[in-house]
């Protein structure tokens, strides 16, 4: 064992010791992440190029310091994200939210699929479809002046088509138009602030947590937001905690003008996300 990975046997139990969820895989990237290389080649780093800064980001990490933050990179299905500071962290959960709706939209008859994404935050769900579904024409908006410089950074070289603005009036030229709506919005209630996760709790910003006492006061915002901007026979996708699985559905009803609510696992079975159908006439 040369004396990178020693140090990084002694970070991952310094880790572990701080609570965090994990301590190995933190303790390695960071290590990659000062010395240049990647996770499989720490074995290759000579004792002479050790470098000292990596007790420096354990400290950090240590304190509950979002990985994302520290490296300031954050991996997101096909793509590397910048991120820190004022913007939401995506989460691997997310993932299987925008593969869904991937295969959605893929399922359409329709050449040039119009897809919205409602709170885009770093941007990930909308770089993600416009990266998966080449033809798509994909809009983003995002209300957050912090959240937007790291928004526009990733985007800067994309098709996406982003705005700033509130979710719940974005859009108005798209009305009827849309195939595809689709969003991570804030939806932690307020009641359970103290149950999050330091490294959300304490580096996210509130605005893309925190939703009113039961946490879907902004879901049901874009219920509406989304029946006026879909086509009739459009979808909707929206992510939610798994403790919400069976309530977001109920907000999608036949009375208001929805078809199909259904709740669907994340890769660990948990209810993550609800989709529906905007009813046809």
């Amino acid at each position: 064992m040369n004396l990178l990975l020693a140090e990084v046997a002694q970070a991952t139990q310094r880790l572990a010791d701080a609570g965090v969820p994990s301590p190995r895989t933190d303790a390695e990237e960071l290590a990659a992440f000062v010395h240049g290389v990647k996770r499989g080649e720490l074995h290759s780093v000579k004792d002479s190029d050790f470098d000292a800064r990596y007790w420096e980001v354990i400290a950090r990490r240590e304190q509950r310091e979002p990985l994302q933050h520290i490296t300031g990179r954050a991996f997101f299905r096909y793509l590397e994200l910048q991120v820190g500071p004022g913007v939401f962290v995506p989460r691997p959960e997310t993932e299987s939210v925008v593969g869904w709706a991937i295969d959605a939209v893929r399922a359409m008859d329709v050449v040039e699929p119009r897809i919205v994404d409602l709170c885009t935050g770093s941007g990930a769900i909308a770089l993600a479809l416009a990266q998966e579904v080449p033809r798509s024409r994909v809009h983003a908006v995002e209300l957050s002046e912090d959240a937007l410089v790291w928004t526009r950074k990733n985007m800067a070289d994309s098709r996406v088509d982003l705005r700033q603005g509130n979710a719940l009036d974005a859009f108005r030229d798209l009305d009827g138009h849309v195939d595809l709506v689709i969003s991570n919005p804030p939806y932690i209630p307020l009641t359970e602030w103290e149950y999050v996760a330091p490294e959300a709790r304490d580096y996210d910003p509130e605005l893309a947590l925190f939703s009113g006492e039961d946490g879907l006061d902004l879901i049901r915002g874009i219920e509406r937001t989304a029946h006026r901007l879909l086509r009739p026979g459009g979808v909707v996708v929206i992510e939610h905690a798994d403790t919400q699985g069976g309530q977001v559905p109920w907000i999608f009803t036949e009375e208001r003008g929805w078809a199909d609510a259904a709740d669907h696992p994340d890769l660990n079975r948990r209810p993550r996300f609800a989709t529906a159908r905007k009813a046809l006439p």
